[in-house]
């Protein structure tokens, strides 16, 4: 199983980010399981949201602890919440920032990579420069730096769950996909643990 934990700002869109890469991995032909923290989502405040994904049908059903991978759309937030509590070994933080991975000193222990999605949301015309869309952009570089989802299976899905501006949306994924920056410190796949042992291979191209 793989989970994966999002952190954000209330009307960034953490939620319906979880939602549709949950859809792309669902594509893909995986049992999925999306969910946001429980409490009201009030406007900048901190949220979270949580994705599993696994080859068999998913019955846990409590929040991600222990994450595989993290998904940070405000680097605001590093700091402020402990983001990083609880995630494995060698698993990814991607951060919405215009900084190189390098930057992060304080996260130097895990590996970081960052993607400026308020800059390709903002140029796609994806919500308002003082409040831009960002979660459809930054899907797009987890494709790229994680290697467990396909770019075109995430397209489709922010085609098919987006209300609106579902071309410019899908651009948005593609452009991070080229754009994110990471160190690359090992060439091995990720491995699903079940009986089957499924490896979700890196692919990078």
């Amino acid at each position: 199983m793989i989970e994966i934990r999002f952190h954000g700002r209330g009307g960034q869109g953490a939620v319906v980010a979880s939602k549709v890469l949950a859809v792309a991995f669902f594509h893909e032909g995986l049992y999925v399981q999306s969910f946001p923290a429980f409490g009201v989502e009030r406007r900048g405040a901190p949220v979270m949201a949580f994705l599993r994904v696994d080859r068999d049908p998913i019955q846990l059903r409590v929040n991600i602890y222990e994450p595989d991978h993290l998904i940070v759309l405000d680097p605001t937030l590093i700091g402020t919440v402990n983001v990083t509590s609880g995630l494995k070994p060698n698993g990814w933080i991607l951060i919405n920032s215009a900084h190189s991975p390098e930057t992060f000193n304080d996260l130097k222990n895990f590996r970081i990579a960052t993607v400026d999605a308020t800059a390709i949301a903002i140029r796609n015309g994806l919500g308002s420069r003082t409040n831009p869309i960002v979660n459809t952009a930054i899907l797009g570089a987890f494709s790229k730096v994680s290697g467990l989802v396909g770019i075109d299976s995430v397209a489709l899905s922010i085609r098919e769950e987006t209300p609106g501006k579902k071309n410019e949306n899908a651009k948005a994924a593609r452009e991070a996909f080229n754009e994110v920056k990471f160190e690359i410190r090992s060439t091995k796949s990720e491995t699903i643990s079940n009986d089957q042992n499924i490896e979700f291979k890196t692919n990078n191209s």
